[in-house]
């Protein structure tokens, strides 16, 4: 059978993610890795997940059984409580437990788009949200979150062309890729122009809670709560994430949102995979209510001084013309090269050579710009191996400069 010839149109639109064939690399000797946006293993509570497991499962079969969609209720009420600390009113029927954010992206895409409607992102994104997005056959155009009257007459005439605007998709603290943080009068800006457009926003916290400098900046979802009242006035759904607090591999997430986008979701979840794991949702919920915050200030601590080391050494290192964030959080550092350098280019020049991995900034754009971008992971690199691999790195861009002169 000639199975290419029948699967679904969508399915052309389908890539293998970048990152995740460069995480193949780690198994390789003597590469200096700052490419997989991924948590340091020895920084997960392995002991306290340990004793949660062995909790659950003495005495209660339930945990191995099969379980509502919504999730486990005691997990939901605990993310009550802690959306309640960061400006949000919400009870359990408004959250919903999903296998990880990134399922919550797919449901959404799902839910939201036809083909040809509009979907606004970022310049860059992250990766795994055009992954989700772009199986549903949208176009993709560029998000302003300074709503102004310009930005919301582009996306009007954007979407007469090519589609409705069904959403903003965006990560407003540290996001994945840039490490870059949305201020308050951004995120105020998204809903003014979302208000406008009457689209959707889609709030990606996967990295909120790992913020090492300057004050907090309520969630898009509290901002607009606190304008509406309700959260059944509120356009906004909050996707939140266990992966980079506690751990990526049970697969835990959620998401909170009005009534109506919770129920479609149920219905989604017991469409797909019926319910997440009961027994990894109990893990977590132990593990988060035994000790969450003590935990996260560990993490960040460790964190903040990889930061500090990768700044340092790109200070140091980088030749001049070269120019990355300076990330108040989160886990990635995002580098603009020459105009005339490419970051895929720079790549393979770097595995052949300097033994040093990134991720070409390319990915991370829709329509395949930012060719000269590379993007730079810290979390899982102790200060040594920063300082080498920058080094390292700094000399290979020194080096391509020469060659395009």
């Amino acid at each position: 059978m000639r199975f290419e010839e029948n699967f679904a149109t969508r399915v052309s639109r389908l890539k293998a993610s970048e990152i995740r064939e460069l995480l193949k690399l780690l198994d390789q000797p003597g590469i200096l890795s700052f490419a997989g946006g991924i948590p340091d293993p020895a920084l997960f509570p392995t002991q306290a997940f340990g004793q949660a497991f062995t909790d659950a499962l003495e005495g209660n079969a339930q945990a191995l059984q099969y379980s509502v969609s919504e999730g486990y209720l005691p997990l939901r009420e605990w993310i009550v409580s802690e959306m309640a600390r960061n400006g949000v009113t919400c009870s359990v029927d408004n959250i919903m437990i999903t296998s990880g954010s990134q399922q919550a992206l797919d449901y959404l895409g799902k839910l939201f788009l036809s083909p040809g409607d509009t979907a606004l992102v970022g310049w860059p994104t992250y990766l795994g949200s055009l992954a989700a997005f772009n199986a549903y056959e949208p176009a993709f155009d560029q998000l302003s979150i300074n709503g102004n009257r310009a930005a919301e007459d582009h996306q009007s005439k954007a979407a007469a062309a090519g589609g409705q605007v069904k959403f903003a998709y965006l990560s407003a603290d540290f996001a994945n890729p840039t490490g870059e943080t949305v201020d308050r009068q951004g995120r105020e800006g998204v809903l003014q122009l979302a208000d406008a457009l009457d689209c959707a926003v889609i709030e990606d916290a996967a990295y909120q809670s790992l913020r090492y400098d300057g004050a907090p900046v309520p969630p898009i979802l509290a901002l607009e709560q606190a304008q509406k009242g309700s959260i059944e006035a509120c356009r906004t759904i909050y996707c939140g994430s266990f992966s980079k607090t506690l751990s990526p591999g049970l697969r835990v997430g959620w998401v909170v949102a009005a009534t109506p986008v919770i129920k479609q979701l149920v219905l989604m979840k017991q469409a797909a995979d019926l319910h997440s794991a009961t027994i990894n949702q109990m893990a977590i919920h132990r593990v988060a209510e035994g000790g969450f915050d003590a935990h996260v200030a560990g993490v960040r601590d460790v964190y903040r001084r990889r930061r500090d080391a990768m700044l340092q050494a790109l200070d140091r290192f980088m030749p001049k013309g070269v120019r990355w964030t300076k990330p108040e959080g989160g886990m990635f550092v995002w580098v603009t090269l020459p105009a005339e350098l490419d970051g895929a280019d720079l790549l393979a020049r770097s595995l052949e050579t300097e033994k040093v991995a990134f991720v070409p900034g390319r990915a991370f754009f829709a329509d395949g710009s930012g060719g000269n971008s590379i993007r730079l992971s810290f979390s899982c690199a102790d200060e040594t191996m920063i300082a080498e691999g920058m080094a390292r790195l700094g000399r290979l861009i020194t080096a391509a400069k020469v060659g395009q002169a």
